[in-house]
């Protein structure tokens, strides 16, 4: 513990887990406990709503949803939304969402983002496997300005060797 003073149980807890041991969180607790271990001290920095409320007015999210027709046919709809405003961009309809598609919908999404363009430095999505690196070559092809967001459940990992394509 003297090594790393901010592991808490649960961080302890996952590496024994992924050392191969099985065994709860609670135990990894129980074990600190009676050792004298006091529990790990609160994080510093914003909270994730905090973060998200402060740089509102800077981020993009983007995601699909799913329309069934009475054809029972299913749309792929790809759409962005500015959280500050609530304003909604629909992106791109299809049936068969490929990540070239996907792709050339970012290149549409940028040249007629005139107006707004400027102050976006975050986008947020999820780990989608339609969203490839093309998709964030494009992205991060504005002036490298945008930047990936760090959250447990929505992950960005922009490719710098990936040239875009399409555009």
């Amino acid at each position: 513990m003297a090594e790393n003073p901010t592991w808490g149980h649960r961080r302890i807890h996952g590496e024994l887990i992924g050392l191969g041991y099985t065994l709860a969180a609670s135990t990894a607790w129980l074990i600190l406990r009676r050792a004298g271990v006091e529990p790990a001290p609160r994080r510093t920095g914003p909270t994730w709503k905090q973060f998200l409320t402060a740089q509102a007015k800077s981020m993009l999210a983007c995601d699909f949803f799913t329309v069934d027709t009475v054809f029972l046919e299913r749309i792929y709809v790809l759409f962005v939304i500015e959280p500050a405003s609530r304003r909604v961009h629909l992106v791109g309809v299809t049936a068969h969402p490929t990540g070239a598609r996907v792709t050339q919908r970012a290149c549409t999404l940028l040249m007629d983002a005139t107006d707004w363009i400027d102050r976006i430095k975050f986008l947020i999505r999820d780990r989608d496997g339609k969203f490839v690196a093309d998709f964030d070559a494009v992205l991060t092809s504005i002036d490298g300005r945008w930047s990936p967001i760090a959250s447990p459940n929505v992950g960005w990992a922009p490719s710098a060797e990936s040239a875009p394509t399409g555009c």
